[in-house]
């Protein structure tokens, strides 16, 4: 789940060098934003993971590999509309900030440049990654139980 923190950072770095921005106040302000907002983003789709598999597991259809990315795949099938939407909803609220030139714009161009950086790397590493790890990472828990099964029979 914090993986998705690192990977937002990256996107918010690559703005900023691309806007010319330095480290500001205004920029740490839209950084803890966008740290918030990933989190959760995060949490949120591996929750979403989390009930398919126990789902699936509590009916005993979890055996293999391809059983735990089909219940991955439907948890994160449900997560995919919403966020996409959180990212088409505080890009239509802050891109327009990216080029305001009224009073207090440079301020916020600063707090606006991480938060719409971090969107976009954030909204791939939730919608493509997270899945892909957290599938992994269930197969190798389902392999430890199965091997520690076969060592109370033996």
């Amino acid at each position: 789940m914090l993986a998705s923190v690192p990977f937002a950072l990256v996107g918010s770095v690559w703005l900023l060098s691309l806007l010319h921005y330095n480290l500001s106040t205004a920029v740490w302000v839209g950084i803890i934003a966008l740290v918030g907002l990933a989190a959760q983003t995060g949490v949120v789709m591996v929750v979403y993971c989390d009930s398919a598999y126990h789902k699936r597991k509590r009916e005993g259809r979890i055996r293999s590999l391809d059983d735990i990315v089909e219940a991955t795949l439907e948890g994160s099938v449900q997560r995919v509309r919403p966020k996409l939407m959180t990212v088409a909803t505080m890009m239509v609220g802050l891109v327009p900030l990216l080029w305001a030139q009224g009073s207090g714009a440079d301020v916020m161009k600063r707090v606006a440049a991480p938060m719409v950086g971090g969107l976009f790397t954030s909204a791939f590493l939730t919608l493509e990654i997270i899945p892909v790890i957290y599938t992994y990472w269930r197969y190798a828990q389902l392999k430890r139980e199965r091997r520690a099964r076969l060592e109370v029979v033996v």
